[in-house]
């Protein structure tokens, strides 16, 4: 049961509704209609109240929507939503499973009001539901991704990508650019950096280890020059660095060796080179996929914008259009990401 939001302490999370056409609203809804969530926060979800009806409606979820335009309005009431509604979507028919200019629109202008209400103080963190990034760029809005919006709106320069699931907590020298952009970016002082936001982000998380692994950039993370000479040249000397400042860090780690130990526990974070050298562990270790039914049965996993002057979590996966508007999408990563930020804003 929800507390009365005048008495609560609990702090208030805008979680964004993601893109209409995908699994977003569908989770949203069932991660805040979930005592796990209720019981350690006042969520508000920001979106647009016609689609929120109609995921409810179609699905049959036990709740109903409680439109509101000011957070201070929100009723935060068992069974109720409360949607910050943004009315962009204007009662249209939900194009489930494509690539759509009016909702990329919905699902950015969801996160820019998320952002904007986690600065101006009116909510403590924020959570985002999955956007797709084609529909985004077809409304107009040319970003990579949520967390290079993030960057934009608050005017953050330094910042990283960390991923959460049990023991594998990685965060990345580089994200979305491509794979021959992301060598050139293996940098002395880049990897330094998220070393520290890595560190930072551990501790905000109530982690006890605090040993960091430090992945290499070439097979075999270089073998003594021959297959590359980032390692020598860029990432020891980060090490090194990082050593000097008090950090606890062993590497260059071959990736295939590092995050096999990291899953058992050896390191609290470790840290990859690039997108993909991260991204695929992780998920092999929080994706649960049912091959007889051809879907994930569950998919675990939080995604971390370190470096921000805002809290911003995240599920870790995609809108998953297959399967939109079927009810049969897991709402676990947004829980997962919900549970991060008030975690976050714990320990802030």
């Amino acid at each position: 049961m929800r507390v009365d939001s005048k008495n609560s302490s609990l702090p208030r999370l805008a979680v964004t509704m993601g893109d209409p056409a995908g699994i977003g609203p569908e989770i949203a809804v069932k991660a805040l209609l979930d005592p796990a969530v209720t019981s350690i926060c006042r969520p508000v979800l920001i979106g647009d109240g016609s689609v929120i009806r109609d995921i409810i409606e179609r699905l049959g979820l036990p709740a109903s929507v409680y439109a509101i335009h000011r957070i201070v309005d929100s009723a935060f009431e068992s069974g109720q939503i409360d949607v910050f509604d943004l009315g962009i979507m204007n009662g249209q028919d939900i194009p489930f499973g494509t690539i759509n200019a009016t909702c990329g629109e919905a699902s950015f202008q969801a996160v820019r009001k998320a952002i904007e209400l986690a600065m101006a103080g009116e909510v403590e963190g924020t959570v985002t539901g999955p956007i797709n990034k084609k529909s985004i760029n077809e409304a107009g809005h040319h970003f990579a991704g949520h967390t290079e919006i993030y960057a934009h709106f608050t005017g953050t320069r330094k910042y990283a990508m960390l991923l959460v699931e049990d023991h594998i907590n990685v965060i990345h020298v580089s994200t979305h650019v491509s794979l021959r952009q992301a060598c050139d970016l293996v940098k002395k002082d880049r990897i330094i950096q998220v070393i520290e936001l890595l560190a930072d982000g551990l501790r905000r998380l109530g982690k006890i280890n605090m040993k960091i692994g430090v992945a290499g950039l070439n097979p075999h993370a270089g073998d003594n020059g021959l297959f590359g000479t980032e390692e020598a040249e860029e990432i020891l000397p980060a090490i090194e660095g990082a050593r000097a400042l008090g950090y606890d860090v062993e590497g260059p780690v071959p990736p295939d060796t590092m995050f096999a130990k990291a899953a058992t526990g050896a390191y609290g974070g470790v840290v990859a080179m690039y997108h993909d050298q991260g991204h695929i562990p992780f998920k092999l270790a929080g994706f649960r996929w049912n091959a007889e039914k051809q879907q994930m049965d569950s998919v675990k996993g939080v995604n971390i914008t370190l470096g921000l002057p805002i809290i911003r979590t995240s599920v870790d996966h995609g809108t998953a259009f297959e399967i939109a508007g079927r009810g049969i999408a897991s709402p676990d990563a947004m829980i997962l990401a919900i549970q991060s930020a008030v975690q976050l804003h714990n320990h802030r």
